[in-house]
Parts: structure tokens; C-alpha cells; sequence
């Protein structure tokens, strides 16, 4: 089990490697490749094997068919996480993902349950993000109504044993404890705070060490109530199965009968929508680090209100990432920055854009100059050319057809997209990615970042802070909206 926003911040911090595109896996990031589009009629053509259906209780079911190996992954996703939880739920969402894997009606006790799981020759785990959490077991598909009957009676009957769940809010504490152990875990959750400053907790995966140490199991229960409902869940269920066989196993484990249909949590409890920021602001953290890093943030497009700038951004912050890019020559092999990046994280309810540069103390002033000059050239021509546009399609269609082999992973980032931007948005990202412009990205950039305040947040010791004589005040000279470099214009020969 983990917590995938913390652990990605983790993993972010450490290597101050900002994240790839929101559907690619990890970058190819061969800045040779050849500027050839993939145009595949649809998504479609690639997972023709993604079929969905939906239960008279509400709940969606989702089956890719697979059968390379005889083996099935059972997931089961739900609307849940971060964006669910007012302060006095913060951090909850992931200890019930803990508490899944205990006992049951069905599974007397947590010795019990691993047992199970061994019996079964389950692969499993869970995790917690922004705005999904998700539980899953890989097996043979020869025991996989065994594995679907399992998973229902962890999901439908747990018991949220006192006991247990006194071991578990240690352990959930323990995860806090080791991303408190990352200086810049400190740098990106003052960022968080700041960005979405009216409902932080809204973007707080970890969560709140108090809230968690005194979590009950009436909140547990209250929990279950509201978002663990059919029609605020998918089952998934990929591998070595068909859509018959599939659309079985779910009536009888999970159908009306078993599983009654909820109330809508999102009509009960609205998700309130975060403020746009009221200016540009700078702040200082202190920790024991060598190097200074510098990061800006801006509110991103919601992918339910304006999908059009996601593929735009993911375009985007691609081109930026890559070594011969415009904005890497500026900064990084003109020794002003030891590290540069890009990143959009789509996002149903506001995700973020964030800009992260690693420096050493002496040069920050300078390098954050450098930075936002930059920033007001992304729009202006030459500053990125159509082949590199081409070249990025090209390679996040790569990264993202990479990503469909493994079918047992592939299944996560399936319920991910389902619960964040929905199936049509998973099924048609490459034809959406493959039409992006540079107007596009021009659009994405007028509406997002240029002339729009901004949070920096600055990660520096304190000796470091003290040599250069940084301050409160002066960090905040450094922060004002970033407007759009004037245009040159080239007089023809």
C-alpha cells in the first residue's frame, strides 16, 4: 500500500525531476527521434480490448481483455482521496485504504486475511491519490471469481476493527514521518498550502498527523457511507477474462442485490472549487540542503471544464524537458541552473503547473531573472519549432501505447483516467494530442500563466540564506506576474 501523490512528490523531491506528461509513462527523451506522427483512427485502435458497461446499481465496469497469459487483475476504483476531505478528514481517505486489507465479515481477522492472500496467489495493493483511490489483486485467471469474491467482501463488509485500526494510524503516521525525512517534501507541501490557500486540504494526500492519530471508526464507517457507493465506483477487471464472463462475476458480487445504489456524494457534499490566487507570492523554506531550488506554481486547467489545455500542456512541458529545448539551453548549459523542469498533473478540480529550478545559492538571483525572462518567451516564434511539436506527439504516442502492454498495469491507469477525466478522454487522447497546435499551446499559455499570479517557493538552508542576505522582503521582488516577451519581428532579407 502507498500513498501515490506522497510517494510522487517523494520520488519528484529527490531527483528534482519534474513529472512526465499526464498520460505518457516515463519519457523516451530521445531528443534525435524522427518529427513521424502516429495517427491511429482512435485510441480505440490501440485497446480495442477496452470494453465498458454499467450495473443497474450505478456501478461502472470496465474490462480489457487480454489473453497473452492466463492471468486477471480485479481493481476496483473510487472518486475519493484529497479532493473529498475538509480538514477534519484530512488524511483519511488513505487510512481506509489501509483499512481495506483487514478483516471482514467474511475474513475473520487480519492473520486471516493474509493467509487468503496467499491461498489465492494474490499480487496486491492500493493506493491514494488526489482524486481516486484504488485497490487491487493480480492472480491465475483460474481462481478469478475466487479473487472478485474476495475483493467484494473487502469492500462491501469490512469491519474496521478498533484494534487494527490503532496499528494502522501508526503506520499511516510512519509514511508521514518518512516524507517529513525529504527536505523538499517541506518545499512542495508550503507550495500546496499556498496555491490552493482556501482548501488545502483538498490537495493534502498525506494528510494531518492529529487528524489521523485520532481517525475512529465512525469515521471509517461515515466514509464508506458517502463515497464507497456503486455509483461512485468502477470494478475493473483485465487480463484473462471476457466481457460475458465479466459482466457475471460483477452482477453476482456486485449487482444491485448485494450492493445497493447510493446517493450521488458530489449532490450530498458539492466539491467546492479553489479560488484563483489573489497575487503573486514569494516565500522562504529552510532546510539542510546544498543546492537552492526554486519553484513556481500557477493554477492549471481542470481537465472536466477545459480538456483542450491538458493536451496542449502535455505537448507543451515536453518539449520543454528535452535537452536541446530552448529553455534547457537558457539555463541549464549556461550553468545557471543545475536542473530545470516542467510539469501539468491533470487534474478534475484545478491541477497544478509547476516550474522547478535547482541552482546553487550564489547564483539564484540571476537564475530566477534568467527564469522568468524565459517564461516570457515560451509564445514567441522560433522559441520551439513544428518539428519539436511533431517529435512530441510522436513520443508521448510511444510512451503511451509502452504503457498498454503490461495489462495488469495498465488496468491503474485505466481506473485513474476513468475517475479524474472519464473513458472518452483515455479512449481519444491520441487523436487529441496528435490535432494540438501551436496556437494551442499559445491559448494554454495566455490563459494559465502569462499575466496570472503565481507562487514561488524557495528551498534554501539557512546558512545559505543568511550569506546571500535573503530575506522575506526581497524574495518577494522576486515574484510578480510574468507577462508575455514582445514579439521580434524578423526582417526578410
Amino acid at each position: 500500500m502507498n500513498n501515490a501523490r506522497s510517494l510522487r512528490r517523494a520520488a519528484l523531491a529527490a531527483a528534482l525531476a519534474l513529472a512526465p506528461a499526464a498520460l505518457a509513462a516515463p519519457a523516451l527523451a530521445q531528443e534525435a527521434a524522427p518529427a513521424v506522427q502516429i495517427k491511429p483512427k482512435s485510441a480505440l485502435a490501440v485497446n480495442t480490448n477496452i470494453q465498458a458497461a454499467t450495473l443497474d446499481n450505478g456501478l461502472q465496469l470496465i474490462v480489457i481483455e487480454d489473453h497473452a497469459l492466463p492471468l486477471v487483475t480485479v481493481e476496483i476504483a473510487v472518486k475519493n482521496g484529497a479532493f473529498t476531505e475538509p480538514p477534519e478528514f484530512n488524511g483519511l481517505s488513505h487510512l481506509y485504504e489501509h483499512m481495506f486489507f483487514k478483516a471482514n465479515k467474511a475474513i475473520p481477522s487480519q492473520e486471516r486475511y493474509l493467509e487468503r492472500t496467499r491461498e489465492l496467489g494474490l499480487s496486491w495493493n492500493g493506493t491514494t491519490s488526489d482524486e481516486r483511490v484504488n485497490y487491487f489483486f493480480t492472480m491465475g485467471s483460474g481462481r478469478a471469481e475466487e479473487g472478485v469474491k474476495f475483493m467484494a467482501d473487502a469492500l462491501l463488509t469490512p469491519l474496521f476493527n478498533e484494534e487494527e485500526l490503532v496499528k494502522e494510524r501508526v503506520v499511516v503516521t510512519g509514511e508521514l514521518d518518512r516524507n517529513e525525512a525529504n527536505p523538499y517534501f517541506h518545499l512542495f507541501q508550503a507550495m500546496s498550502a499556498r496555491m490552493f490557500w482556501k482548501y488545502p486540504t483538498r490537495k493534502d494526500t498525506i494528510g494531518d498527523r492529529q487528524t489521523i492519530l485520532t481517525a475512529t471508526r465512525e469515521k471509517m464507517e461515515a466514509m464508506k457511507a458517502r463515497y464507497y457507493v456503486p455509483n461512485n465506483t468502477a470494478l475493473v477487471l483485465a487480463g484473462d477474462i471476457t466481457l460475458d464472463q465479466a459482466k457475471t462475476l460483477a452482477n453476482t458480487y456486485f449487482g444491485p442485490q448485494a450492493w445497493p445504489k447510493g446517493k450521488d456524494p458530489f449532490a450530498v457534499d458539492p466539491i467546492p472549487a479553489h479560488p484563483p490566487l489573489k497575487k503573486a507570492e514569494a516565500f522562504i523554506v529552510n532546510q539542510e540542503v546544498k543546492t537552492v531550488s526554486i519553484q513556481l506554481g500557477w493554477h492549471g486547467p481542470s481537465v472536466g471544464k477545459d480538456p483542450a489545455s491538458t493536451y496542449a500542456a502535455d505537448v507543451f512541458h515536453f518539449i520543454l524537458g528535452q535537452q536541446a529545448s530552448s529553455f534547457q539551453k537558457a539555463l541549464v548549459d549556461t550553468g545557471l541552473a543545475l536542473q530545470v523542469g516542467a510539469s501539468y498533473y491533470t487534474l478534475n478540480h484545478t491541477g497544478p503547473i509547476t516550474i522547478t529550478l535547482v541552482t546553487t545559492a550564489d547564483k539564484a538571483e540571476q537564475a530566477v531573472t534568467a527564469l522568468k525572462a524565459e517564461i516570457a518567451r515560451f509564445h514567441t516564434p522560433g522559441y520551439f519549432s513544428d518539428e519539436q511539436i511533431n517529435t512530441a506527439k510522436t513520443l508521448l504516442a510511444i510512451d503511451f501505447l509502452y504503457s498498454t502492454e503490461k495489462t495488469s498495469n495498465y488496468a491503474h491507469t485505466v481506473s485513474f483516467w476513468w475517475a479524474v477525466a472519464g473513458l472518452d478522454y483515455l479512449k481519444t487522447y491520441l487523436d487529441k494530442l496528435n490535432a494540438i497546435t501551436r496556437a494551442d499551446i499559445e491559448r494554454y499559455l495566455n490563459t494559465y500563466v502569462y499575466n496570472k499570479p503565481y507562487v514561488m517557493g524557495v528551498l534554501i538552508s539557512p546558512e545559505q540564506q543568511k550569506a546571500i542576505g535573503l530575506d522575506d522582503k526581497k524574495v518577494n521582488t522576486w515574484a510578480a506576474p510574468i507577462k508575455p516577451a514582445a514579439a521580434v519581428k524578423v526582417k526578410p532579407r
